[in-house]
């Protein structure tokens, strides 16, 4: 689709899915639709035991959706936002996430996809009205 490839970074050869909600399923996640609403670009990995802290550079478009403790899609999969300043953001990589999606390869210099909470996005033009 031009529209998600003029916002998303080119996708290599795997890439993370996540199988749909179904109705009447129990939610125990965040809201990800599967959107690229922007890119972002690896700041700094560091380890932290078996985790990682990953700090991602993102434009102010995507980091006014972000919230500490909120809700954050990168390269599809489901993160929450572990800190955050005025131009970053920082998630922590727990082992399964490093083992089981793409994640647990990235290195700073990349560039990621990013989908904000679209929570965030209904309340945001709720209140401007």
């Amino acid at each position: 689709m031009p529209e998600t490839l003029a916002r998303a970074k080119q996708f290599g050869p795997e890439v993370n899915l996540e199988t749909a909600l179904r109705a009447g399923d129990l939610l125990g996640g965040h809201y990800v639709q599967g959107h690229v609403d922007g890119t972002g670009r690896i700041r700094a990995v560091e380890p932290e035991g078996d985790s990682r802290r990953v700090t991602i550079e993102a434009p102010p478009e995507i980091l006014r959706y972000c919230v500490e403790k909120g809700s954050i899609a990168v390269d599809g999969v489901s993160l929450t936002i572990a800190g955050l300043t005025d131009e970053e953001f920082e998630v922590a990589l727990v082992r399964h996430t490093l083992e089981a999606t793409t994640l647990g390869s990235v290195e700073p210099g990349e560039d990621v996809n990013l989908e904000v909470d679209v929570l965030a996005k209904y309340v945001e033009r709720l209140a401007a009205r």
